[in-house]
């Protein structure tokens, strides 16, 4: 995922957390209040009304009928007074006139035995479903006191009205959020640009810097002082790593010319002397010494080879079955003369990589076979799952099981290897395989196709046409 997603989901995360955590609280908190203000009301209302018809002291059935009616229009549409005696029988009533005569003082309806309760008569509210309505009323009711307890007075209204305007209420809350998280978002999403830009500017150029692009630099990378802070180090990385690389090349050209041109005189000098030898003991040891400067030239020629193992360029394709076949021509001649016979076998594939490092990969690896397991030597290619691969098959004695972590390792030479050699040859195809995203591996001793014993060293790279950064599994 990218700088700027991750910024701006993160952000994300932040402002739903703010808002979940404002608004819910915000709604309950508002519900409980509407709740508490609308018993309140109820119970000043029934009071006031309590307090009326006890002041009054009417008895007249008519005059009561029409100021209970006169107390429901001023409460409102839906609103219903009605007013019971002592005992709870209703006298009148503001919107069902045949309820009259009956007794409303039943445990279906508290507020009226509070308000009847002969001991302690008071007002009360309380928020039930009615049967009759079909839907959730305010019931308050209070006692009429005039020398004593004369009847009670109770108001019902429908809190219908009140549920809706707290459920607009909510709803233009979560409306509010909504609209504050796009804002944000569109405000993160400006901000997390402006910082992953110049993150996203930095990798670029550490990609080139990768590629062997050296003169590749961080130039214009603003932003807060931490970015900037960084673009300035990874100048000076980048400043240090080319001054060490131009120091490199300069010893690789140098140490090239220095050390080939002693060897290449030495050579000649030797095999003039060999020519010219008067006995053939002297010839024997000329011939010796001969060989040892070969080896010498061929030490030195790995040692470069391994200090030129620099990132250049991108990768190209290589047919992996050409270039088995080129090293079968290099090689057959002096395999032939060592007592060995190289075949190349396969169905071939193409990789990502370069051809000259995959020659001289395989130059490394049927040098140690040719020299160390004469005999039949397979060179095979093919493709095994998301990679391709190019091996070295011998039928030599094998590498111990405790060595073959090792034996990649440079200048490590194992405890059976002949002498002479330099330890360098597994070191440089390992390194030249990873130089391309690839790897060498070693397979265990008679596991692989052709028979047992042995060893066979293949080289895994990554299939022409995938990405070059994918990893070789």
């Amino acid at each position: 995922m990218k700088v700027r997603s991750r910024l701006v989901l993160a952000f994300a995360y932040v402002l739903v957390a703010v808002i979940v955590g404002l608004t819910i609280p915000l709604a309950i908190n508002l519900r409980a209040r509407a709740q508490t203000e609308l018993e309140t009301q109820a119970l000043v209302q029934v009071q006031a009304i309590a307090a009326s018809i006890g002041k009054e002291g009417t008895t007249d059935p008519t005059q009561l009928m029409t100021n209970v009616r006169r107390y429901a229009g001023q409460l409102g549409s839906g609103t219903r007074v009605i007013v019971t005696d002592a005992n709870g029988v209703v006298i009148a009533d503001s919107q069902i006139p045949s309820d009259v005569g009956v007794n409303y003082n039943t445990t279906g309806r508290p507020e009226i035995q509070a308000a009847l309760n002969p001991t302690d008569p008071h007002a009360t509210s309380i928020r039930r479903h009615s049967d009759t309505l079909n839907s959730d009323i305010m019931a308050a009711a209070a006692p009429i006191l005039d020398e004593g307890l004369q009847g009670a007075v109770r108001v019902t209204q429908s809190v219908k009205t009140v549920a809706d305007n707290v459920r607009r209420i909510t709803l233009a809350l979560i409306l509010v959020g909504f609209t504050g998280l796009l804002a944000g978002l569109i405000i993160a999403y400006a901000l997390a640009g402006s910082l992953a830009r110049p993150l996203t500017r930095l990798a670029e150029i550490a990609r080139r810097l990768g590629r062997g692009e050296l003169s590749a630099r961080a130039i214009d990378i603003d932003g807060a002082a931490e970015i900037e802070e960084l673009g300035r180090s990874f100048n000076d990385m980048a400043s240090r790593l080319e001054q060490t690389v131009r120091a490199q090349r300069e010893f690789v050209a140098n140490a090239s010319h220095q050390l080939r041109t002693p060897l290449t005189g030495m050579k000649l000098r030797l095999e003039s002397a060999i020519a010219e030898a008067g006995s053939e003991e002297l010839r024997a040891e000329l011939t010796a010494a001969d060989r040892e400067v070969d080896r010498l030239a061929e030490t030195v020629t790995r040692l470069l080879t391994m200090a030129r193992q620099i990132e250049e360029g991108e990768p190209t394709t290589v047919d992996l079955g050409e270039a088995a076949a080129r090293a079968v021509e290099r090689w057959q001649e002096r395999a032939v003369s060592l007592g060995a016979m190289i075949e190349a076998r396969g169905a071939g594939a193409r990789a990502l990589a370069n051809p000259h490092d995959i020659d001289q990969a395989l130059d490394n690896l049927l040098d140690n076979a040719v020299a160390y397991a004469p005999g039949l030597i397979q060179v095979e290619t093919g493709e095994v799952g998301d990679r391709v691969f190019i091996a070295v098959r011998d039928r030599g004695p094998g590498v111990p099981a405790g060595e073959r972590s090792r034996v990649t390792e440079r200048f490590f030479r194992g405890t059976g290897a002949p002498p002479g050699g330099t330890g360098l040859g597994l070191a440089i195809a390992r390194e030249l395989a990873e130089k391309w995203g690839g790897a060498l591996a070693l397979t265990e001793p008679g596991d692989a196709a052709g028979g047992s014993g042995g060893t066979r060293v293949e080289i895994r790279l990554r299939p022409a046409g995938s990405r070059p950064d994918r990893p070789v599994p």
